[in-house]
């Protein structure tokens, strides 16, 4: 496979925040980062954080009263996923439970490998995953069957608004 623009790994994720006074608690006591120097060159509240490889940037919103309301957990929503290290995912939704973090269950399964997921939402509503992913195999897709999949899944996303335009123009006749 070409990288065209010689792309190395994964940096950073920044992510708006209400309160970055919160957001370090949760990234921090939660998930486990710890606080890294920023730049003196920002001049906008912030915190970089780091672990797993992996830094976030936290950034106050200029107006935090605007961000979005969170809303429910839905796994098929934009997330941050973190392989987990545990024997058990049953010991990760207890800890969740334990420190009264609403969260959703998840699986997938392919070839009988069977990979569970939790799902939950940061203080600001970016939602979160834990899963025990290195269960599954990364797969390599030939050129054709990644397009032949996303075709196919592009296919399925018309004919449903097909439906869906049928469904509405009909029921106003």
């Amino acid at each position: 496979m070409e990288n065209p623009l010689q792309l190395k790994r994964m940096n950073h994720v920044s992510l708006l925040c209400r309160s970055v006074e919160k957001s370090v608690d949760f990234y921090q006591n939660i998930l486990g980062f710890s606080p890294i120097k920023r730049p003196g060159s920002l001049d906008f509240p912030g915190a970089w954080l780091f672990n797993y490889d992996i830094g976030i940037h936290l950034l106050r919103s200029e107006n935090p009263e605007n961000m979005p309301k969170i809303g429910l957990i839905n796994p098929r929503d934009n997330h941050m996923s973190f392989q987990c290290q545990c024997d058990s995912m049953a010991t990760l939704e207890n800890k969740l439970k334990e420190l009264n973090i609403e969260y959703v269950k998840g699986g997938v399964e392919e070839g009988g490998i069977q990979v569970d997921q939790l799902f939950f939402h940061d203080p600001d509503g970016n939602m979160i995953e834990l899963c025990n992913c290195d269960n599954i195999p990364v797969i390599p897709l030939p050129v054709d069957a990644a397009i032949q999949s996303y075709s196919l899944s592009n296919c399925n996303v018309q004919r449903q608004r097909q439906q869906e335009t049928a469904t509405i123009t009909g029921a106003e006749d």
